[in-house]
């Protein structure tokens, strides 16, 4: 019966080849053998690196990525999000779900947005199944080793070890950051995370500091990168806009209303700054019109945070401040910004809902 079932196979695979059928679609790789493979590779990343012993950083690097991976649009698998107990600045994604972020990403990415962009990219090289398909594109001059397993490991584990370490194809790099872009802002993060992200990356490369896989693998090049992702950005539509001068001055702007941000706070620029303090307040406008009255200061000494509500709009520090002498003075005196521009922002949102209305009629 074994004999037969390999005869079977080889024929079936090799009459995908002769009719110039891509093997990848016959879907060679069941959902189990995925997940099989995944959990496996996963287990040795773990025996390697071991697990940061840090729960918070684990619950909240779950937390960021299971609502990412709510809304990636592949809901068959469970997914898995961990800490890895290395300083490397990286991250990895396993077939099956099985997500890994290194300690040192924590520090270089502090912000749940920034996360959320390295979590959003890796959920969507699982969600379109780019180690899967990598392996099962290969399998057709591997094919007498799949015969011979009869499809029980297929080599699977060590194929999916060699995918990950050799890296993915710049079309599925590209796929992963316009999925990245997608499931970021469908799970309410800050839309110019993926933004951010690529560009410290890019940073991080400059400086000799990536590793040679995970994130760092056969990605685009870093400029046409940024270009495609702020293109895919654009169709959002999203405000306030962000005038950047260089990397250590930027403007917010809306109308009338401005908001300059120069300094740049250890390995994050100025003009990321700006971008995030962007997209939090288009992400405030989302929720409807806006109460001024929500921002609010809480002033820790050194740095201090505006929120409006539960999102955290904008984190100011001591470098900040100048003539105001703290991060918390300076901090209240930005929420009265913040407010000018909430009273400017609904003011151009009832205008835009009338036009969309009208061109309605």
């Amino acid at each position: 019966m074994k004999k037969l079932y390999r005869m079977l196979l080889a024929f079936a695979v090799a009459c995908c080849v002769f009719v110039g059928i891509n093997p990848a679609e016959a879907g060679m790789i069941s959902l189990e053998d995925e997940i099989k493979m995944g959990r496996e590779t996963a287990q040795s990343l773990e025996a390697k690196y071991g697990l940061s012993q840090d729960s918070y950083a684990q619950e909240r690097v779950d937390r960021i990525g299971q609502r990412l991976a709510a809304v990636c649009g592949r809901n068959e698998i469970s997914y898995s999000f961990k800490v890895l107990n290395c300083d490397e600045v990286n991250a990895l994604a396993c077939p099956g779900g099985f997500i890994y972020v290194f300690r040192g990403l924590l520090d270089y990415m502090p912000t749940d947005a920034e996360l959320a962009g390295v979590l959003g990219h890796e959920v969507g090289h699982v969600a379109k199944k780019h180690t899967v398909n990598a392996i099962e594109k290969q399998m057709w001059t591997t094919l007498l080793l799949a015969v011979a397993t009869r499809g029980q490991g297929l080599g699977l584990v060590q194929a999916a070890q060699a995918a990950l370490f050799a890296g993915y194809s710049r079309t599925d790099e590209r796929g992963a950051d316009k999925e990245g872009v997608n499931n970021t802002i469908k799970a309410g993060f800050n839309p110019y995370a993926m933004l951010v992200t690529v560009q410290k990356l890019d940073d991080l490369s400059k400086q000799g500091g990536g590793a040679s896989y995970g994130l760092f693998s056969s990605h685009p090049e870093p400029e046409e990168r940024v270009k495609r992702v702020m293109k895919q950005l654009k169709s959002y539509n999203i405000h306030p806009d962000v005038a950047v001068t260089d990397d250590d001055y930027a403007t917010v702007t809306e109308g009338s209303w401005s908001f300059n941000i120069n300094q740049s706070i250890g390995n994050t620029k100025a003009k990321y700054r700006a971008y995030m303090l962007a997209g939090n307040l288009w992400t405030v406008r989302q929720r409807g019109t806006i109460n001024p009255n929500y921002f609010v200061v809480y002033d820790n000494g050194s740095y201090a945070h505006i929120y409006y509500d539960d999102i955290q709009v904008l984190t100011l520090y001591n470098q900040d401040a100048g003539a105001f002498g703290s991060a918390g003075a300076y901090a209240s005196a930005c929420a009265d910004m913040l407010r000018d521009w909430a009273a400017i922002a609904n003011a151009n949102d009832a205008k835009a809902k009338v036009a969309k209305d009208k061109k309605k009629k």
